[in-house]
């Protein structure tokens, strides 16, 4: 593993991420009434439940609004959720002024260009493996996985390896 991604990931207190084509595949689900459904992958569920459990804080910034992320942000115990956001920017620094975190305590996962702002700031910019070419310049740690497919568990995993934290279940 290249090891100033290590370095990075071991400086990480909060992870922040997008929803669209991270925690999801980006697909857009609606009936006929204009409801939105969302699905989203157990195993990176469980990757953000391991960080929370180790006390790191953890928050989701998106521009859409729907209410079915703010249900599963509250499964998974999310710390802090933004939703209808439309500068990503602003809500990444009102979460670190709120938890006294600094940028490069942070790690960011999103997959397209409202997420560039926020990834070129903090310390741990990270895209899903199916980010747009954008997110992917930048990104330090690429997912092997898709987005919703468990390139967040695989971010989290890496954290929790860089910090030396262990899970027995």
């Amino acid at each position: 593993m290249n090891s100033d991604l290590f370095l990075k990931a071991a400086k990480i207190k909060a992870l922040v991420t997008d929803v669209d084509g991270v925690l999801t595949d980006g697909s857009l689900t609606f009936d006929e009434n204009g409801r939105e459904y969302k699905t989203f992958n157990a195993k990176d569920g469980q990757g953000i439940v391991m960080l929370a459990r180790a006390g790191f804080k953890t928050c989701i910034i998106t521009a859409r609004q729907n209410g079915t992320v703010e249900y599963r942000a509250k499964n998974l115990g999310i710390t802090r959720l933004f939703q209808g956001q439309k500068n990503k920017i602003a809500a990444l620094e009102e979460f670190m002024k709120e938890f006294g975190l600094k940028p490069e305590e942070i790690a960011y996962m999103g997959d397209d260009l409202p997420d560039l702002c926020v990834l070129r700031v903090v310390g741990l910019p990270a895209a899903p493996a199916d980010a747009v070419d954008e997110v992917l310049e930048i990104a330090k740690f690429v997912s092997s996985k898709n987005g919703g497919r468990g390139a967040i568990r695989e971010l989290c995993n890496l954290i929790l390896k860089a910090q030396d934290i262990n899970f027995d279940f």
